[in-house]
């Protein structure tokens, strides 16, 4: 079994041209504002969690102003919006993590962004500023092409403007924390060949990829062991960040971090870079860690994961993967895909094994072993997945 072909093609062509397409009849747009009644409007407004650096930056901005027409949006521009309707999202996820009720009128703070979600949206980046979408509660703004059957419309916007200041329209990656570096591929003295880099993946959304890392960080930290943990592609949330944090882990970083709102049609380079970069950051600083623990999101058929695991240099940096599975089958199917590429994991766990009979099923079927999610969280068993690629033997917890 080999893994699907995974360029940014596999959108359909046609829900493509429809994000793109300038809207029917776009809304009016607001005046540039006054800078000083701008910076207080901004401040005024709900912030999304995507968002979160580039409120400190706003008050020391300067040249503050709004572009509303004219203007083709790119990843990561930083809008302010107003919400028309209340759909799907209900609620905008803040800066710290709070759940913020909308209402129709509310002025927010997002990021623009693509984004693959199987169970939700695909949405993509519009090539106007006519009305769009709020297609993650993080805060990513774009214009929904297709969703699950399951899920509801998506909560419409209105673009009031992109913000810009005297440098240019304002960008995630400019606010961002950390700066993802180029040209790392085929150095070997970097953070992260000294750390080992664990690596959990799955085979599609809700297969338990998060709660996977969050229980091995914690059986880690309880072993005595300093955990660092990442989540390197996605759609940017709070929810597993925090989830990291409070599992043990020392330290925290995902790719809004890193500037970036969405990593949904991000090229090879960009993606590989990222993750790589984000690898060295948690493995680097004062308080090295024992073990860097990072999410890839969605499922080994998805683009970013599938051209993450086909790359060799990441393959250079990732010391063992852990695959969580929805059931059995898909078990079977991912340890398959990942051997072809000689990324066999070492541990399959997720979801499948809140059923006692999908685990026993998928332990029949696979060499591999399968260990329950919430098992990895006892020290011994979270230890033992990582022992031999320690260069100090480990000690019993106190």
């Amino acid at each position: 079994m080999t893994i699907l072909h995974s360029e940014t093609a596999t959108v359909p062509a046609s829900a493509r041209a429809l994000a793109t397409q300038p809207a029917a009849a776009p809304a009016a747009l607001a005046a540039p504002e006054a800078h000083a009644d701008l910076r207080l409007r901004l401040e005024r407004a709900k912030h999304a969690f995507s968002t979160r650096a580039v409120g400190p930056y706003l008050r020391r901005a300067e040249g503050l102003d709004l572009i509303t027409e004219d203007h083709v949006p790119s990843p990561g521009e930083v809008l302010l919006a107003r919400v028309t309707s209340v759909g799907h999202h209900k609620r905008l996820e803040s800066p710290v993590s709070r759940r913020q009720i909308l209402f129709p009128g509310d002025e927010i703070v997002v990021a623009y962004g693509s984004r693959y979600a199987a169970d939700q949206f695909l949405a993509m980046i519009p090539g106007d500023l006519g009305p769009l979408h709020l297609a993650a509660a993080g805060g990513l703004a774009s214009r929904v092409v297709e969703k699950h059957a399951s899920v509801g419309a998506a909560t419409e916007l209105e673009v009031v403007g992109v913000v810009r200041d005297q440098h240019g329209p304002l960008t995630l990656a400019r606010t961002a924390a950390h700066r993802v570096q180029r040209s790392l591929a085929g150095r070997t003295d970097r953070s992260a060949h000294r750390v080992p880099v664990i690596a959990v993946l799955g085979t599609s959304m809700n297969s338990g990829k998060s709660t996977v890392l969050a229980q091995l960080a914690h059986g880690l930290a309880a072993a005595g062991l300093r955990v660092a943990a990442g989540k390197a592609t996605g759609t940017g949330a709070g929810n597993d960040y925090n989830l990291f944090l409070d599992a043990g882990a020392h330290r925290v970083l995902d790719f809004t971090d890193f500037g970036c709102s969405s990593t949904f049609c991000l090229d090879l380079d960009e993606v590989r870079d990222l993750f790589l970069s984000m690898a060295d950051e948690l493995a680097g600083g004062a308080a090295r860690p024992d073990v860097v623990l990072i999410e890839i999101a969605d499922g080994i058929y998805q683009g970013e994961t599938s051209r993450l695991l086909a790359d060799p240099e990441v393959g250079a940096v990732v010391d063992r993967l852990v695959f969580a599975a929805g059931d059995a089958l898909g078990a079977v199917g991912g340890v398959g895909a990942l051997s072809s590429l000689d990324r066999a994991p070492a541990v399959v766990s997720g979801v499948l094994t809140s059923s006692p009979l999908a685990t026993a099923e998928a332990r029949r079927a696979l060499e591999v072993p399968v260990i329950g999610s919430y098992d990895l969280a006892v020290p011994e068993v979270a230890r033992g997945l990582v022992a031999d690629l320690l260069q100090e033997p480990l000690t019993d917890a106190s």
